[in-house]
């Protein structure tokens, strides 16, 4: 289950709560955390449906790195209801060195877990992943 390079595991229930965001549409976001000491990734946060993007980015932690799943609906120039499910690996740059290791090199194996991403950010402050340039990648 872990992998040799950073150790780190993954919980069953990251991948049934991703499921449930994909599938069933269920969730609106997913907040990922790493528990350190037992070198695993655990869910910390759900978004139910009816919240925000606000709430979802007042979810991240201001100097805490997290990885995140968010499911984004828009509609596009064509006037189609779409929606596409986003990968944001947080890590601001008041978190701790040794946590911004940790989570650069398990993002790539957590990420493999969980089929279905179609688009990924890297953000460190609020600003790279405003409203905004969701919209802009999703489109």
């Amino acid at each position: 289950m872990a992998n040799s390079a950073s150790g780190m595991a993954v919980h069953d229930d990251c991948k049934l709560k991703f499921l449930e965001l994909k599938a069933k549409r269920n969730h609106r976001f997913i907040v990922f955390k790493i528990e350190e000491k037992i070198q695993q990734v655990v869910v910390e946060k759900v978004g139910g449906p009816d919240e925000s993007y606000d709430d979802f980015a007042a979810s991240l932690p201001a100097d805490e790195c997290r990885y995140a799943v968010y499911d984004f609906d828009f509609t596009t120039n064509e006037n189609c209801q779409k929606s596409k499910i986003f990968f944001i690996a947080w890590a601001p740059d008041t978190a701790r060195v040794r946590s911004k290791m940790l989570y650069a090199s398990s993002k790539d194996r957590f990420k493999r877990e969980l089929d279905g991403i179609q688009v990924e950010l890297q953000a460190t402050d609020p600003s790279e992943m405003s409203l905004d340039i969701i919209k802009g990648r999703a489109l």
